[in-house]
């Protein structure tokens, strides 16, 4: 609570001098105005950092020097090696838990008091709407890395997170099953969806194009299929962009070309960081695996142009590895890439499996080919239909695999395929691969493993005995 209270104190101070001055300066916005409520759900710095879980995926690589030594000291230590016997219960978050929360909280200030502000109605409507789609977002953050998948056999009694409705400091709120925990971020979605704007008064504010995205993405995970496909389709109704990499690749890339820096990539919905607002994946687990590296292929400019294979710098990467790194001469203000926000990218995906999972494997494959054709060279951007349902699903994941990079997508996508036999991967990871001075290791992550559910920071369980662990550690 702690974490919160200085803002909040900030806010009141404002108004208790306000009061005292019990003067409005003509045309200034107070405290107390709705447009003030309005503006507090902008927040161009939102950043999300991924050390608890980062590691555990098939995508990403380390360095190994931060690894060896570390396998039952830090977390990346532990996921890099699938370390079920280390006791992660004392290990930090980076804050990732607590910045949900603090995030929650704006938007719950917003959502609490803005009728009780002095301005327009409409604005108080628009405000309680953007606030109520960044909570879901935030709560949706929480369930998907603290709690296990979404699974209608088990959400009704899979322990979840704490929901954090109101604006009430002295809450101790109990915790919620999955169940719960997708059904309030539900409801939050589809009231605010109404009143979201076209096009908002700045892109830290979200839009209705991004409203539909998230609306897409939790109808997904939660398996409604035909609404997710009908969310996703009203998204791309109002931004459908996809930047061209080849056409990129042809004019020198995005070390040449700033088109696309900071503020200027159109697929982007919606701004969250992952770790700091560089947006620079490089100092981030911006490593990717070299399984990952091989499922790319030659022709695929995700790889060819964002990535390095040779040429690093040995602080960051080891040789010989087969592993790849983003380009570090990539920053915002060259190629903003966007790894935890969502782009319309995703939304292609989604539609895509929405679709392949109610059977219109034609219609799927259309989509997927969208996508595609934007990114890879040559004749193999186009697949042809897949004979089978499970052939089409397994395309769409290889690509979320390959165009969802770093944050939160592909631990999320294990934890969710590895609730279907179908889907469920068994991931081996072969470690180290260029340090002789250490035993190389073959070390396996099974669909059921705990490590798939991130322990609540140990700060947060003092503060409330309500938040039990959802692993059995």
């Amino acid at each position: 609570k702690l974490l919160y209270i200085l803002p909040v104190l900030l806010i009141l101070g404002f108004a208790a001098c306000e009061n005292y001055v019990d003067i409005t300066p003509t045309g200034k916005k107070t405290v107390d105005s709705t447009e003030t409520y309005y503006e507090l759900v902008a927040l161009p710095n939102r950043s999300y950092y991924p050390s608890s879980f980062a590691l555990l995926s098939d995508n990403v690589w380390s360095k190994e020097s931060n690894i060896i030594g570390k396998e039952y000291l830090s977390s990346d230590g532990i996921n890099m090696t699938f370390n079920e016997d280390a006791d992660r219960k004392e290990l930090s978050d980076n804050n990732l838990y607590a910045n949900c929360y603090q995030y929650i909280l704006r938007s719950n200030i917003v959502i609490s008091l803005v009728d009780h502000s002095t301005g327009d109605k409409d604005v108080k409507e628009l405000a309680k709407a953007e606030a109520k789609i960044m909570r879901a977002w935030d709560h949706f953050i929480l369930v998907n890395t603290f709690a296990k998948a979404y699974n209608p056999e088990t959400a009704a009694t899979d322990g979840g997170i704490a929901i954090v409705s109101e604006y009430d400091l002295e809450a101790t709120p109990t915790k919620a099953t999955v169940a719960q925990v997708y059904d309030f971020i539900i409801k939050d979605i589809e009231d605010a969806l109404p009143y979201l704007q076209e096009e908002p008064v700045n892109v830290y504010h979200p839009s209705k194009a991004f409203g539909y995205a998230l609306a897409a993405r939790v109808y997904l995970f939660h398996r409604d299929w035909k609404k997710a496909k009908d969310a996703a389709e009203e998204s791309l109704k109002r931004n459908n962009a996809l930047i061209d990499y080849i056409a990129l690749d042809a004019v020198g890339g995005p070390t040449k070309v700033s088109t696309y820096a900071k503020g200027g990539n159109p697929e982007v919905l919606n701004y969250a960081y992952m770790g700091s607002t560089s947006d620079n994946p490089a100092y981030t687990y911006g490593m990717i695996s070299p399984e990952l590296v091989q499922l790319f292929g030659d022709n695929d400019e995700r790889l060819n142009l964002f990535f390095k294979t040779t040429g690093n710098l040995e602080y960051y990467f080891d040789e010989g590895s087969g592993a790849a790194l983003w380009n570090t001469a990539l920053t915002y203000s060259k190629f903003q890439y966007m790894a935890v926000g969502m782009r319309t990218a995703e939304v292609y995906l989604i539609l895509a499996e929405a679709m392949a999972r109610l059977n219109d494997l034609s219609g799927s494959v259309e989509v997927l080919n969208q996508l595609r054709e934007k990114r890879i060279k040559g004749s193999e951007a186009v697949l042809p239909e897949p004979a089978t349902q499970r052939e089409m699903m397994q395309e769409i994941i290889n690509e979320r695999r390959k165009e969802l990079l770093f944050g939160f997508s592909r631990f999320w996508d294990l934890k969710r395929f590895n609730t279907e036999a179908d889907y469920a991967k068994t991931i081996t990871r072969t470690f180290p691969l260029v340090t002789m001075t250490v035993e190389q290791k073959i070390y396996t992550l099974k669909p059921d493993s705990r490590l798939y559910l991130s322990p609540f920071p140990v700060a947060a369980r003092e503060k409330n005995p309500n938040l039990t662990l959802n692993t059995n550690e």
